[in-house]
């Protein structure tokens, strides 16, 4: 499946996130492996398996094996991560400097790709999970390794489209 088959699925009533969907992969804001990367990282994060079959058919047209693991990798720490790092953030005080803990060594290789793509995918996904202080932080990270506000701001849009779609599609599935 690809992205115009989900594009497909979606129904009459979420109509503007297939228009979204259409646009943003023609864009020529970020990189191909960027762009492409943004879209399987946002897939994953969305835990929604119709969405990620879809969309990992057409990102690995586009990407290398090695780009689709760490795509994926940014995904699952994140999703580890973002939960902890939400808690230490709403628990305050005694918490702010406690130690994480927790095994991250993918973010320092990046998982074999460029560090400002997997910062850029860790970004997307922690947008969907809501996690302030993980976007701020991948922010600053990628704008410090040269991305502009406009490319990071098309992986936000992908991240919440691919998150409005999942949503969609997941409301056809259980409601037939």
């Amino acid at each position: 499946m690809t992205i115009a088959n989900l594009r497909s699925a979606l129904p009459e009533w979420a109509k503007d996130l297939s228009l979204n969907l259409s646009s943003l992969v023609r864009s020529t804001t970020l990189t191909e492996q960027q762009q492409w990367g943004t879209f399987l990282a946002a897939a994953a994060a969305t835990r929604n398996e119709s969405v990620l079959v879809q969309v990992a058919e057409e990102a690995k047209e586009h990407l290398s094996e090695e780009a689709v693991s760490a795509a994926l990798g940014a995904a699952s720490i994140m999703a580890m991560n973002n939960v902890a790092y939400r808690a230490r953030h709403f628990l305050g005080g005694d918490y702010a400097n406690e130690r994480m803990g927790l095994r991250m060594n993918i973010i320092g290789s990046s998982g074999g790709v460029d560090k400002i793509d997997f910062e850029l995918w860790s970004l997307a996904v922690s947008t969907i999970n809501g996690c302030e202080k993980c976007v701020t932080a991948h922010d600053a990270t990628v704008r410090g390794e040269g991305l502009s506000t406009e490319q990071v701001w098309e992986a936000v849009r992908i991240a919440a489209t691919v998150q409005g779609a999942a949503q969609a599609i997941e409301v056809v599935e259980t409601l037939g």
